[in-house]
């Protein structure tokens, strides 16, 4: 019997790469987004099936979760996916551009979490993937809420692998690097005269990193071994930069580390 996987944020970018990628692997694949009728170029694969689900929505979660059980007759792997980047000076941020920013990237994947934890645990087995990121590890600067939201990811997902594998439930931490995808175009970029020498600088270095950045299916390659990966690994760095980058910065004192990041992101910027 073919193995189901339940995705958020299927509608572009890595959501819709790994929702096709384990489609032609033979997997059934439930593809939730808030406006299904916009991306109908996934119903053409007969084992995809595309739910309406809104990750601050908990009735529309718990309805896409029943319904693809109804359909498929299970779910063996929850991938927590929705998500997007404020960038910006912070003092220029809104409480509320910040406030959404933590809706959509913590406490929305604590809502599927949650919604899914009875099921899985009910049955003794599932996985809960989630896209964090390298700077859920590691910062840069202009992205202190992004950052901040990927930080608390990966701490909640830490502690949740502990109390959840004496239910033989799975936890699995994605953690990308620049990935050529649309997801540059799902940045919301908050200005602000105050910082502009140092701001429109720092955000172009940072979106010139994304120019020989590998594509979303390396990306969905990794979400695809974790899900088949019966251990209890918790974290998989993957791009070309990650996996390096996260060994640099558990190896080297801060003030060098630091000072490799400022290189390459504060290129161009005259020094006080």
């Amino acid at each position: 019997m073919a193995k189901t996987i339940f995705i958020t944020g299927a509608s572009t970018g890595i959501g819709k790469l790994t929702s096709i990628y384990f489609a032609e692997k033979g997997w059934n694949v439930s593809a939730t987004m808030r406006t299904p009728e916009k991306r109908t170029e996934l119903q053409k694969y007969k084992n995809i099936r595309i739910f309406k689900l809104d990750v601050m929505d908990e009735e529309s979660i718990k309805l896409a979760i029943a319904e693809t059980i109804q359909v498929f007759g299970g779910i063996d792997v929850v991938f927590n996916n929705a998500g997007y980047a404020l960038v910006g000076a912070f003092e220029a941020m809104t409480q509320e551009q910040i406030k959404k920013q933590f809706d959509t990237n913590v406490f929305g994947v604590m809502n599927v979490t949650r919604a899914i934890l009875p099921y899985f645990r009910e049955k003794k087995n599932g996985t809960i993937i989630t896209t964090s990121s390298m700077g859920g590890l590691i910062t840069f600067p202009l992205y202190s809420s992004y950052h901040g939201t990927k930080w608390a990811i990966e701490g909640f997902m830490e502690s949740l692998h502990y109390e959840l594998k004496p239910f033989n439930i799975k936890i699995k931490n994605i953690e990308p690097g620049a990935i050529k995808t649309d997801f540059e175009n799902a940045i919301e970029f908050v200005t602000s005269d105050v910082y502009k020498s140092y701001v429109p600088k720092v955000h172009q270095n940072m979106l010139d990193s994304y120019k020989n950045a590998p594509t979303a299916e390396v990306v969905a390659q990794k979400v695809f071994q974790a899900a088949n990966d019966s251990s209890f690994r918790l974290r998989y760095p993957v791009g070309g930069q990650s996996p390096l980058l996260l060994l640099l910065r558990r190896i080297l004192p801060n003030s060098w580390f630091f000072a490799i990041v400022r290189a390459v992101v504060e290129k161009g910027i005259k020094k006080p």
